[in-house]
């Protein structure tokens, strides 16, 4: 089986509660009902389209719990762009388990493929710029650390994993607080080291700054703003651009002098890869 973990995050648990969301209480009963106990199958999965791979060893998971003597060949590199028509894994093993993990499989692999090929042509939009691309905490509940996986397979870098990895101070911060400075001095103050603050008004940069602030997100502003904001920080803290980030927009936003650019399209928005699995009885 290929070597294959995240931390923090129990792989066996999800596939374990993928595959019984799936068959419930009463199994995958179709096949039961139609497939002979001892079939045998190989079976070649497919992309139909041009994509960047994401999750082929996640897909080997739902097939080996089912049928843990499975053979199975990962035939691509998780990041690695493939076109159209390429073998992805082949496998061989029992006939129900291949059927019964086959969608569980598919979903996952054609999620994450989906994540990192959208993610792909955004860091190719912003090639040369020295931007680097960020995804956002705009994920599926549950899938974040899987999503977030594919993003780094399509080339971007990951944002904040939680709420937990650095203070981000928002509009609704700064108004509880008082004002920009209060904010950032109450997270100063209490021992947070990396301090993002949102700021969508260039006065407010400096008092950020002055603050504590270790890194400044743009938020939703023009070409002309974020250039004249760039020159103000003068390389102090990281900057950042965010909101409405578009792939026809991406690469004048990240010409500006932005450190990042984030952009939530890439788990909210991302369209599943086409990728199909054929079987043939033995």
């Amino acid at each position: 089986m290929t070597q294959f973990s995240f931390p923090d995050f129990d792989l066996d648990a999800f596939v374990r509660a993928t595959l019984a969301e799936d068959l419930g209480s009463g199994g995958d009963v179709t096949s039961m009902a139609t497939i002979p106990a001892d079939a045998r199958f190989t079976g070649v999965m497919r992309s139909r389209d041009a994509v960047a791979i994401a999750g082929l060893p996640i897909a080997e998971r739902f097939f080996r719990a089912l049928d843990p003597a499975m053979e199975i060949a990962i035939l691509t590199g998780e990041g690695e762009e493939v076109a159209a028509g390429t073998d992805l894994m082949r496998l061989s093993g029992a006939a129900r388990a291949m059927l019964t993990a086959e969608r569980s499989a598919l979903n996952t692999v054609q999620h994450l493929t989906g994540i990192a090929t959208m993610t792909r042509q955004y860091v190719k939009a912003i090639a040369g710029t020295g931007a680097t691309l960020l995804d956002t905490r705009k994920t599926i509940p549950g899938l974040r650390v899987l999503e977030k996986y594919a993003t780094r397979m399509g080339g971007a870098t990951n944002h904040r994993m939680g709420l937990w990895d650095a203070a981000m101070i928002k509009d609704n911060h700064v108004a509880v607080a008082g004002s920009v400075e209060e904010a950032v001095r109450r997270a100063v103050a209490a021992g947070i080291a990396n301090i993002i603050v949102e700021v969508d008004r260039i006065d407010q940069i400096e008092p950020a700054l002055a603050s504590g602030a270790t890194h400044l997100l743009f938020d939703n502003m023009d070409l002309a703003a974020l250039r004249d904001s760039v020159a103000l920080v003068a390389g102090r803290v990281p900057t950042e651009a965010s909101g409405g980030v578009r792939l026809d927009t991406i690469r004048a936003i990240a010409e500006t002098g932005v450190t990042f650019v984030s952009v939530g399209r890439l788990t909210q928005s991302a369209p599943a890869a086409d990728i199909g699995l054929d079987f043939a009885l033995v």
